[in-house]
C-alpha cells in the first residue's frame, strides 16, 4: 500500500517516534509540582514550548499546547471575539476555510454575532482588497487560512494582514498545512496548527497569540496553559509534536523541491492519460506536496475504493463520496467540477516509482468506474445534430410538451428525455428536451446531460431536472469544459430545472 494522504495526517515521523517514547519515562509527573519528578517534566515542557515557537516565529509566552488543531481554532475564534466585545461581534473569513472555522463562525451567529465570508477565484485564491471589502468599524476579527487544506492554494497572509492591521482587526491564520514547510510570513495576530499534519502524534496542537492582542479565554477558569487550554498536558504528545515539527522544518527545503517535481509530473501527466479532467487550484502558488483533480462522469466514493484496491490511499473533496454528500465547500466556493474529485498529498519520501505506478493504475481505474455508470467517452459531442432551423424542417413537428417550468403535470419517466418544442439559436429558453434525473445523484445527471445534449440542433436548450445539491455546481462545471452554454436554473415542481444550451 502507499500511502497518499498527508494532508489529512501525516506518518508519523521517526523524530515524533523517538521524542514520544523517551519522554514517556520522563514527562509523566504533573509540570506543576515543585519536587523532582514535577520540575522533570517542566523542564520537558518548557523545552518543547520553545522549540515550537521557534519553529513558528513567535515567543514561547505567546504559545500554548491544545488537545488538537480543532480545539486551537474553536479556543482562538471565541477568545479573540470575546476579547474585542467591546469593538463588535462582526467575524470575517473565507469561503474555503477549514470546517472547524466555518463550525466556529456557525456557533458565533447562533449567539447574536454576525460573519461575513470571503469570495475566492477559480484557483481558491482571496485578494486583500477583498478582505479590506469586507472589514467594518465593528469587525472583531478575520480568520485566513495559510494555505488550502484540499486544493493547495496558498494564500496571501501578509498582504491581507496588512490591510487588517491597518484596519485595527487581528488576524487569525490556520497555518495547519503550511507550517511543515516554514514560518507563515506577515503581521498576523493569532495562529493555530495541529501535530498530526507534519508528522507529529495525533492529540496536540498549538494555539498562538501575540502580545498585545485582546484575547479572553471562554470557559471554565483554568491554570493550565495560561487558561487557554485547560486540562493535563499531555507531556509526551506535546515533546514528540515539537520535536517533530523542528525535524520537518529543517528537512522542508528539500524535500519542498523534490515533492513539487513529483507534483509537477501529476498536474502535467493526469490530463494527458485520463480524457475529461480538471485540475484545480493555483498552479504556481500552491503548497508542494498536494495535487486536486476532478474526473468528469465519476462517482468519486467508488474511485477511492477502486485506488484502494489498486494499493493507494487517496482523498477527496468530491459530494460523491460517503463521508460528504454536499458538495465540498472549498469546490463550490471555486465553482470547479466537484464529482470523481481526487486529492493526491504526498509524504515526505515518497518515491518517484510510486508515483509513476499511481499514474499508471489511475486512468484503467476512471474507465471501469465510467463503464459501471454507463457515462459517454471522453472527448467533444460524438453526435453531429442538424442545425435548428435544418432539424425544423426535416422533422414533423411536435407539439409542445408540459415542462417542469410551465408547473403542467406531464412528467418524462425517470431517467428518460422527452423531446418537446424546439427552440433555435436566436434564444428562446423552451427546452427542446427535458430529461427526468429526480432522486438521482452526482455524477448521474451530468452523464444524463451529455448522452443527449447530441440529440438536439445547435442552438436548442435541455433541461435535466435533479434534486441533487451537487447539480448547482457540476452542470456550469460541465458546460465550461464541453464547450457548452450553462442558461441558468429554475425552481420546478419537484427539485431544480438545469438549463443548458448546446453550442458545438
Amino acid at each position: 500500500m502507499v500511502y497518499f494522504d498527508s494532508a489529512s495526517s501525516a506518518p508519523l515521523h521517526p523524530v515524533a517516534r523517538q521524542a514520544l517514547v523517551a519522554s514517556l519515562d520522563e514527562g509523566w509527573a504533573d509540570p506543576a509540582r515543585l519536587y523532582r519528578e514535577g520540575r522533570r517534566a517542566r523542564l520537558l515542557l518548557d523545552a518543547a514550548r520553545e522549540a515550537a515557537a521557534e519553529a513558528v516565529g513567535c515567543r514561547p509566552d505567546e504559545l500554548v499546547f491544545t488537545p488538537s488543531g480543532t480545539r486551537a481554532v474553536h479556543s482562538g475564534v471565541a477568545g479573540a471575539l470575546a476579547g474585542r466585545r467591546r469593538t463588535g461581534r462582526h467575524l470575517v473569513v473565507s469561503a474555503v476555510e477549514h470546517s472547524s472555522v466555518l463550525h466556529a463562525a456557525e456557533t458565533h451567529r447562533a449567539a447574536g454575532g454576525e460573519s461575513d465570508e470571503v469570495a475566492v477565484d477559480r484557483a481558491g485564491r482571496v485578494d486583500a482588497p477583498a478582505y479590506a471589502a469586507a472589514l467594518r468599524p465593528d469587525t472583531a476579527l478575520a480568520c485566513l487560512q495559510s494555505a488550502n487544506h484540499e486544493v493547495g492554494t496558498e494564500q496571501p497572509v501578509a498582504e491581507v494582514a496588512r490591510v487588517c492591521a491597518g484596519a485595527g482587526v487581528p488576524l487569525l491564520v490556520d497555518a495547519a498545512q503550511s507550517l511543515p514547510w516554514g514560518r507563515v510570513e506577515g503581521d498576523w495576530s493569532l495562529l493555530t496548527a495541529s501535530a498530526h499534519k507534519w508528522g507529529g502524534p495525533p492529540g496536540a496542537g498549538l494555539l498562538v497569540v501575540r502580545k498585545g492582542v485582546r484575547f479572553a479565554a471562554q470557559g471554565p477558569a483554568d491554570e493550565r496553559e495560561s487558561g487557554r487550554a485547560p486540562g493535563f498536558e499531555n507531556i509526551p504528545v506535546i515533546v514528540a509534536a515539537a520535536a517533530s515539527l523542528r525535524a520537518v522544518q529543517q528537512e522542508a527545503a528539500e524535500e519542498r523541491e523534490r515533492l513539487r517535481g513529483l507534483v509537477d509530473r501529476i498536474r502535467r501527466r493526469v490530463p494527458e492519460l485520463v480524457p475529461d479532467v480538471e485540475v484545480v487550484g493555483d498552479p504556481v502558488r500552491r503548497l508542494p506536496h498536494l495535487v486536486t483533480f476532478s474526473c468528469l462522469y465519476v462517482d468519486g466514493e467508488t474511485l477511492l475504493h477502486e485506488l484502494d484496491r489498486a494499493g493507494f490511499s487517496v482523498s477527496s473533496g468530491s459530494s460523491c463520496t460517503s463521508s460528504t454528500l454536499t458538495p465540498s465547500h472549498v469546490l463550490k466556493a471555486m465553482g470547479v467540477l466537484s464529482e470523481g474529485n481526487v486529492r493526491v498529498s504526498l509524504p515526505s519520501g515518497t518515491r518517484e516509482e510510486d508515483v509513476e505506478r499511481f499514474l499508471a493504475v489511475l486512468p484503467e481505474a476512471v474507465r471501469g468506474v465510467r463503464e459501471q455508470l454507463g457515462a459517454p467517452s471522453g472527448g467533444p459531442v460524438a453526435v453531429a445534430a442538424a442545425p435548428a432551423a435544418e432539424a425544423a424542417a426535416a422533422e414533423p413537428e411536435a407539439e409542445p410538451r408540459a415542462d417542469a417550468d410551465t408547473g403542467a403535470d406531464a412528467e418524462p419517466e425517470a431517467g428518460g428525455a422527452e423531446p418537446g418544442a424546439g427552440a433555435d439559436a436566436r434564444g428562446d429558453e423552451t427546452p427542446a428536451l427535458t430529461v427526468d434525473s429526480l432522486g438521482k445523484r452526482c455524477p448521474v445527471p451530468v452523464i444524463e446531460l451529455a448522452k443527449v445534449i447530441g440529440d438536439i440542433g445547435i442552438g436548442e436548450i435541455v433541461a435535466v431536472l435533479s434534486d441533487d445539491e451537487a447539480a448547482r455546481l457540476d452542470f456550469p462545471a460541465w458546460c465550461a469544459m464541453r464547450d457548452q452554454e450553462y442558461v441558468g436554473e429554475r425552481p420546478a415542481d419537484r427539485g431544480t430545472a438545469y438549463l443548458v444550451r448546446r453550442r458545438s
